[in-house]
C-alpha cells in the first residue's frame, strides 16, 4: 500500500467516526432506535446497532455501488450495509461471483468479509421509516456522499442500485461541480451513462424481496451487471464518451 492509500484510508476511517455520531436527522434518530427496542422474535437477544451506517470497502476501489439507505432489521440491527436482510445476500453473492468479494455472505462485521477493488455505500445512512427518506434527510446526508466520492479517487464505474441511487448519484456530482451528462440520463436496469470525466454509471433494479421475488430482477440480470462493472472497470478511464 503506498503512502497515499494510507492516507485515504484514515481518511475513510476518520469519516465513519463521523458517519456513525451523526443525529442529524430526528426523525431518523427516533426510528432506528425505536426499531432496536421492538425487536422482532426472529432477532430476540440480539442487540442493534440503531446507529447511521458508513460505507464500507476498499479505500482503493475501482467501483463504487450506491444503495439508498439500511434495511431496519438489516443494516441497522448488524452495524453493516446490505448485512442481515435478503437484499444483502443477492448483492454480496453478485459481488463474489464478479471477483470483487473474497465470500458470497455478509453476515455481521468482523466475519472476515473482504471488498476487492469495490466499495459499497448508500444516499442515506439511517433506516427510514418505509424505506423513505425525505429530501430533506437526503440533503442532510449528503455531505457523506461527497466526501466519499472526493476520497475514492480511483472509481471508474458507479452501479447504482434503483432510481434514487442513481439520481443520487447525479446530485451528488453536481453539487461537488463535477460535470454530468446533458440531458440527465435516465435510470433503467442495464442503463450506462459516461460521465464527462469517463466515470460510467450503470444502472441496476435494486435487488429487494419486491424485485427479486417478482422475477423483475434475477440472479442472471444481476451477475451481469458486475461482471460488466469489473469489465469496465479494468479499462483506463476513457474521454468523454456519450452513454
Amino acid at each position: 500500500m503506498t503512502v497515499g492509500d494510507a492516507a485515504r484510508r484514515d481518511a475513510l476511517s476518520a469519516l465513519t467516526e463521523r458517519i456513525t455520531r451523526c443525529r442529524r436527522c430526528p426523525r431518523l434518530v427516533r426510528h432506528r432506535e425505536a426499531v432496536a427496542r421492538a425487536v422482532p422474535a426472529r432477532y430476540r437477544g440480539q442487540t442493534y446497532w440503531a446507529r447511521p451506517l458508513p460505507g464500507l470497502g476498499d479505500a482503493a476501489a475501482r467501483v463504487l455501488v450506491m444503495g439508498l439507505a439500511p434495511a431496519a432489521h438489516g443494516g441497522n440491527r448488524t452495524g453493516r450495509m446490505f448485512t442481515g436482510d435478503r437484499s444483502g445476500d443477492w448483492l454480496f453473492r453478485a459481488l463474489h461471483a464478479a471477483g470483487f468479494a473474497n465470500r458470497p455472505q455478509s453476515v455481521h462485521p468482523g466475519d472476515g468479509l473482504e471488498l476487492h477493488a469495490a466499495y459499497i455505500t448508500a444516499a442515506a445512512r439511517c433506516a427510514p421509516p418505509g424505506n423513505k427518506p425525505t429530501p430533506v434527510e437526503m440533503e442532510r446526508c449528503q455531505p457523506y456522499l461527497l466526501e466519499e466520492l472526493r476520497l475514492l479517487a480511483d472509481v471508474r464505474v458507479v452501479v447504482a442500485l434503483g432510481k434514487i441511487g442513481w439520481d443520487a448519484y447525479l446530485r451528488a456530482r453536481r453539487a461537488s461541480e463535477r460535470a454530468v451528462p446533458r440531458p440527465l440520463p435516465r435510470f433503467t436496469h442495464g442503463a450506462t451513462a459516461v460521465m464527462p470525466d469517463g466515470v460510467t454509471l450503470i444502472g441496476c433494479f435494486h435487488p429487494s424481496q419486491q424485485n427479486t421475488f417478482t422475477g423483475k430482477l434475477t440472479w442472471p440480470m444481476l451477475r451481469a451487471v458486475f461482471v460488466r462493472a469489473r469489465r469496465l472497470a479494468a479499462r483506463e478511464r476513457p474521454g468523454s464518451v456519450s452513454g
